[in-house]
């Protein structure tokens, strides 16, 4: 089992409600520092709804209100005085879909650290998106092709690329909304061996639909059910002797 690591993000008693429907119901949740957590369960079941908590997403989403605390590295991201572009400059999302802008994969890299003045010169911007495509695997496959569009790239490519804009303005923490699920089997194994390999830096959490995605990677695990977490723990014992009859029917296969 792996020994948990000191919590980056924390959630307690978070609560989520769309106008008159409540979405989720006092989740509680310790995401330890450069790690994989998983987040798993049936559709609907609250694990994306969670997702945007974290980093302030929902507060697009007209009629929706938050309640309870999510904390990162002590700190309320829900306190007034927050600047929430800065907190979704530290906490960076990649969502189910590719959405690379329709602009160069140069200034798709860029976006963020333009908007964020991260950088002076021509020499330091041309750094930093070395720098993020290298550390999302794309660098070898683009590297002469900088000024083709972002979307003339593959699925998987692209997905990488958004994975480039993500880190590429040095986040803390990655939120993943099930990254590979509009992937092919071999872009998805790319996908998984890059996070694998991205959590040395930063601190992922990841909605996944597939069980075996999240056994694979992951260093923990949270199972939601009708809006709240049922168990998590370390990803091996969850799955290898989970304690609560909803997860064990889950893993099961017998809903969801």
């Amino acid at each position: 089992m792996p020994k948990k690591k000191k919590a980056r993000l924390e959630a307690k008693k978070v609560s989520v409600f769309y106008g008159a429907t409540q979405a989720l119901f006092g989740v509680s949740l310790s995401i330890p520092k450069n790690n994989v957590t998983a987040l798993i369960g049936p559709s609907g079941c609250g694990k994306s709804t969670f997702l945007r908590c974290l980093n302030r997403m929902n507060d697009r989403i007209e009629g929706c209100r938050v309640e309870g605390r999510v904390l990162l590295d002590g700190y309320d991201i829900y306190a007034p005085e927050v600047d929430v572009g800065l907190l979704r400059e530290k906490i960076g999302m990649v969502f189910q879909k590719p959405n690379p802008f329709p602009k160069s994969i140069y200034d798709n890299v860029l976006y963020g650290p333009r908007i964020h003045g991260l950088y002076e010169t021509r020499e330091e911007a041309d750094a930093i998106v070395h720098k993020a495509l290298k550390r999302a695997g794309l660098w070898k496959e683009v590297k002469d092709r900088l000024d083709m569009p972002g979307t003339a790239l593959s699925g998987g490519q692209q997905q990488r690329l958004c994975i480039a804009r993500a880190i590429a303005v040095n986040p803390e923490v990655v939120l993943m909304d099930e990254p590979c699920s509009a992937l092919d089997p071999i872009a998805t194994e790319a996908i998984e061996e890059l996070i694998e390999e991205l959590k040395e830096k930063y601190t992922i959490v990841m909605v996944t639909h597939s069980m075996q995605q999240a056994r694979r990677i992951s260093d923990y695990t949270a199972f939601f059910h009708l809006g709240r977490i049922i168990e998590d723990g370390a990803t091996k014992k969850l799955f290898e002797d989970p304690k609560e009859k909803e997860t064990k029917d889950y893993l099961k296969g017998r809903f969801g």
